[in-house]
């Protein structure tokens, strides 16, 4: 098995479905979702159509495994966070876990902002958008008052704007990770309901 990184950000399996995914997303990101065909991405693979078919039928199938792979351990973490009590020490938690999540999620979270289009027509927008409204029931209290709600929201927001507007700014992207991290747990901390 190879150890290198793949354009999903994750350790390479070496397997053909993995290939895939990294090509088709790295030229979703080059070249847009829909200017983007089942044939490019096979030429890109140096494969056949009929073995790209084998493991996916449209673009659409290649998204969607894309977003399966990203929102399983989202999943796992809204589980996670529904079996604790709602403290600050689990709020903390959850930011933490859905950093380490969010840190393979690179390619694909700057592929939804700059394909938003598609993502709205496609059945992965509204199945993310449910799972970001759980993971923000997580984060704040219903009943708190409006400002800890928005800084509870606002971290996990912070979370996801941190892989955009820091992909340019220089250092390390486990210090800039670390550091979006930081804030968003200020944002939780700060809040009367912490």
């Amino acid at each position: 098995m190879s150890s290198s990184v793949g354009g999903t950000g994750r350790p390479r399996r070496g397997d053909t479905r993995q290939r895939i995914q990294d090509v088709a997303l790295a030229l979703f990101a080059e070249q847009g979702y829909e200017k983007t065909s089942l044939r490019e991405i096979a030429e890109k693979l140096d494969v056949t159509k009929a073995a790209l078919y084998y493991h996916f039928k449209t673009k659409e199938d290649i998204l969607i495994s894309l977003f399966q792979d990203l929102t399983r351990p989202m999943d796992e973490l809204i589980e996670w966070g529904q079996g604790r009590p709602r403290t600050l020490e689990t709020k903390k938690e959850l930011l933490t876990r859905y950093s380490a999540t969010l840190n393979h999620a690179g390619p694909l979270f700057r592929f939804m902002q700059e394909n938003q289009a598609a993502v709205r027509e496609l059945s992965i927008g509204d199945s993310f958008k449910s799972r970001m409204m759980s993971m923000m029931s997580l984060m704040k209290e219903p009943d708190g008052p409006l400002l800890d709600q928005v800084r509870c929201m606002s971290a996990l927001f912070t979370m996801h704007a941190g892989m955009f507007a820091l992909k340019d700014v220089e250092g390390d992207f486990e210090d800039k990770q670390k550091a979006v991290l930081e804030v968003a747990i200020e944002l939780i901390s700060s809040t009367g309901s912490a």
